[in-house]
């Protein structure tokens, strides 16, 4: 294995999925500028995930609409016109 190629800032840290509210432990060296403070009572930093394995519909066997860039109402708006015609 190369010496010196991974970065040395790897810290614990708390990842919250926002889409289905689960939270756990981890370690990565992603900047966050957001802390919460963990059931131990330590303050973490926190990353923030739209979807995971506790949300994902390959994972959980549901399906699950996750729009938070609003990309659903976009591709309707665009394609209206053509629905309307048939």
């Amino acid at each position: 294995m190369k010496k010196d190629i991974h970065p040395q800032s790897y810290r614990t840290v708390v990842f919250k999925d926002f889409s289905c509210d689960e939270s756990w432990l981890g370690r990565s060296c992603a900047p966050s500028r957001d802390t919460v403070v963990w059931e131990d009572g330590t303050e973490y930093p926190l990353i923030k995930l739209e979807i995971s394995s506790a949300s994902h519909p390959f994972f959980t066997g549901k399906m699950k609409f996750v729009d938070t860039a609003g990309r659903i109402d976009k591709f309707n708006k665009k394609f209206a016109k053509f629905a309307q015609k048939s």
